[in-house]
């Protein structure tokens, strides 16, 4: 029964349903927290989000019984494939994946950071901001999200600039505007 009611959701959730909860002005602010970061340290962050899953994975977890939590970490390895965020220059891309229908998110980061970021500290960053989409507050879980991986890249990747000015233009490699999908 729980299978068909997770089926149902994903049925029901549509881009409308994104429109909804991350209002055009809530967009525009996740952009420019994510341009604003990237200022402040050589790494790339993409977010995304996404109504609900393809019908594939949702078959897989109801046939296979694989859990939601982990089809959910499935998808979001795969869009970090597709969106190349893979593909940056120093490996050190990171995608924040947001599942609107099952109101999750993951942080998955290429191995040139996740050679100094334990999945266990993205875990316990994860934990509280899992419980502001439960509750229904994307954009703050969202900017709680990219605070946490910003932190991490300063830390790791940190701006070519002794003075702490921001550095000069580089060339932004992964879009700072969330994918919608």
């Amino acid at each position: 029964m729980k299978g068909l009611l997770h089926l149902l959701r994903h049925f029901w959730v549509d881009a409308d349903d994104v429109e909804r909860t991350l209002s055009a002005g809530a967009l525009e602010r996740i952009e420019a927290r994510v341009h604003d970061s990237e200022l402040r340290h050589r790494g790339e962050i993409c977010v995304c989000v996404e109504a609900s899953l393809p019908v594939s994975y949702l078959w897989r977890h109801l046939r296979q019984r694989v859990s939601m939590e982990q089809i959910v970490h499935e998808r979001a390895l795969t869009l970090f494939g597709k969106l190349g965020v893979w593909d940056t220059e120093l490996n050190n891309g990171v995608l924040i994946y947001v599942q609107l229908a099952e109101h999750r998110i993951e942080i998955v980061d290429d191995r040139g950071l996740a050679r100094h970021v334990p999945d266990t500290e993205w875990e316990e960053t994860l934990a509280g901001m899992r419980e502001r989409f439960r509750d229904g507050h994307y954009e703050d879980g969202i900017a709680r999200a990219i605070d946490a991986v910003t932190a991490a890249l300063e830390r790791h990747f940190p701006a070519d600039t002794p003075t702490g000015e921001p550095p000069q233009s580089r060339e932004n490699q992964l879009p700072n505007r969330p994918v919608i999908r």
